[in-house]
């Protein structure tokens, strides 16, 4: 009796709505018919196109909750609020950023730093520009090889004006197989730390200094000032020699290397990358290895304070295969582009 009062209250309703409220509330019944007609089980299958049809007439039609009879109104809140996260996610999709770095160049990131542990990543990063590939020094750091120390820092500069007419002098030591001490003489150039000349003995003396300086300055392109320590190889017969040819000779202060920067950090790049490698067998073999290096050095490596070039410029190589050379029996790496 009370389902025949509700049926016929439920006409009398009908009546008085609108056709738009008939045709919703008859298609919220239509879907929950189609759904009792999918079930095989006690609990009816729910699938996105029916919470999509539910969700979106309830929503333009609150009073339709009522006609829900298979589902709670609460179901089909959070289904619309989970298709509104959905919504929303999607017009929120990041559409630019950082371009993606390619498969070969990071595998050839990662092969750069394997085959040279002492390089970081400005080191890897100036390579990678004089190849022809762009990318961030910030992706290069992040496919670098793992394991390996912090990269090597750079020095300020101590001497910022007339860098092109400043030289550096120094002796460095280096032990042999047999634990003989050779010397090892550096002048290098300030503008573009450029090395100039490598000379190797195992008696340094003030006549000697005096004639490798001849050799690699001359008498034409000399530099106007030359930065060296107290040293006592460097006699009277080398000051004379200096002061002949035209340069301003600036011993340091004692007990001072720091200021003599730039041939100092240049005698730690040269242990660092070379000779601690390396085991030297006399006079001859320092001499080769020295050169070798020197050509490396001026021609190949990149430098931070040369904006990732190198002492003498080389222009970047976009066409062409990479390819690797070992230097210095595969200390060091070479790359090119053929």
């Amino acid at each position: 009796m009370s389902d025949l009062c509700r049926l016929i209250f439920g006409i009398v309703i009908d009546l008085l709505r609108s056709r738009v409220a008939l045709e919703a509330e008859i298609l919220v019944l239509r879907q929950q018919i189609n759904v009792l007609r999918r079930a095989s089980s006690k609990r009816p299958p729910f699938i996105s196109i029916d919470r999509l049809v539910l969700g979106g007439v309830c929503r333009l039609f609150p009073k339709m909750y009522d006609a829900l009879a298979i589902v709670r109104p609460d179901t089909v809140i959070r289904s619309h609020r989970a298709g509104f996260r959905l919504y929303w996610r999607w017009k929120s999709r990041r559409r630019c950023g950082r371009p993606t770095v390619s498969l070969e160049v990071r595998r050839l990131v990662c092969r750069m730093s394997i085959a040279n542990p002492l390089w970081g990543a400005p080191r890897i990063h100036g390579e990678l520009l004089k190849l022809g590939i762009e990318v961030g020094q910030t992706s290069v750091a992040k496919y670098m090889a793992r394991g390996r120390g912090p990269p090597s820092r750079g020095w300020k500069t101590f001497l910022r004006n007339h860098a092109d007419g400043i030289a550096a002098l120094d002796l460095f030591v280096v032990p042999t197989i047999s634990f003989r001490l050779l010397y090892g003489l550096l002048i290098m150039g300030h503008g573009r730390r450029q090395i100039l000349w490598f000379g190797v003995t195992a008696h340094p003396t003030a006549e000697w200094i005096a004639n490798q300086l001849t050799e690699a300055c001359g008498w034409e392109q000399i530099p106007r000032y030359l930065i060296r320590d107290r040293d006592g190889a460097y006699g009277e017969l080398f000051i004379r020699r200096v002061r002949s040819i035209g340069i301003r000779d600036r011993p340091t202060s004692p007990r001072s290397p720091w200021q003599n920067a730039y041939a100092e950090r240049l005698i730690g790049s040269i242990r660092r990358e070379c000779t601690d490698h390396i085991v030297i067998f006399g006079e001859r073999h320092l001499r080769q290895v020295l050169l070798s290096y020197m050509d490396y050095y001026n021609g190949r490596r990149t430098h931070l304070s040369l904006n990732k070039d190198t002492p003498i410029s080389r222009a970047a190589e976009t066409a062409g295969r990479v390819i690797c050379r070992p230097i210095l029996g595969g200390l060091h790496h070479q790359y090119a582009r053929i």
